[in-house]
């Protein structure tokens, strides 16, 4: 008879998704992923499958937390301008004021390695498309009360809102000079 189940595979879940952000997919051992989560090899393996099995569900946690953060920034009170800037700047003060210098997850995942598998392609694939559909949803709020040109194309500009968004949170890793990085968000929807 199996013996059940003796830890909290949420809990689970998340110290290895902090232990892959921290140390991205390469550079997280087995022997790291049972350090910080309590369980043995055999315990991780029999209940996930194996690191990359975990690694796609700690992408999903970062999408259940961090994403729905970003989300909650946006669909928050203020003009659309405001709750972007609320958004990019969040992360941007995370970024800058984190003394790990582990930046975004989904970020690191589609660098390290988006381009090599395909679900991790689209566990990140997710979370940007729904930033990307709230941004849009965002633009058009804003094109409604008229803060943001009706011509616009709402996708397009959701897209530079996005693509000004990953873009800092990258820069913020090498640059921390904050002036100049809340000086780009403040010009980026100065032009919508």
């Amino acid at each position: 008879m199996a013996r059940p189940r003796q830890f909290d595979e949420d809990r689970v879940i998340t110290a290895a998704m902090e232990t892959f952000w921290r140390h991205g997919y390469e550079g997280t051992s087995t022997r790291d992923l049972c350090d910080s989560t309590g369980l043995g090899p055999s315990s991780l393996y029999n209940t996930f499958g194996g690191k990359r099995e975990l690694y796609l569900r700690a992408l999903d946690r970062y999408y259940d937390t961090v994403t729905a953060a970003q989300i909650e920034r946006l669909q928050g009170p203020g003009t659309a301008k405001e709750r972007l800037r609320a958004m990019i700047l969040h992360s941007v003060e995370s970024d800058l004021d984190a003394d790990d210098g582990r930046g975004c997850f989904a970020i690191n995942a589609a660098i390290e390695l988006a381009g090599l598998d395909g679900d991790v392609r689209r566990a990140v694939r997710r979370g940007f498309d729904r930033v990307e559909d709230e941004v849009c949803a965002v633009t058009r709020a804003g094109q409604a009360s008229g803060e943001i040109p009706a011509d616009r194309d709402p996708r397009e500009v959701a897209r530079l809102v996005q693509s000004t968004y990953y873009g800092l949170r990258v820069l913020a890793r090498v640059r921390d000079d904050r002036k100049a990085l809340v000086t780009t968000v403040d010009t980026v929807l100065e032009g919508l």
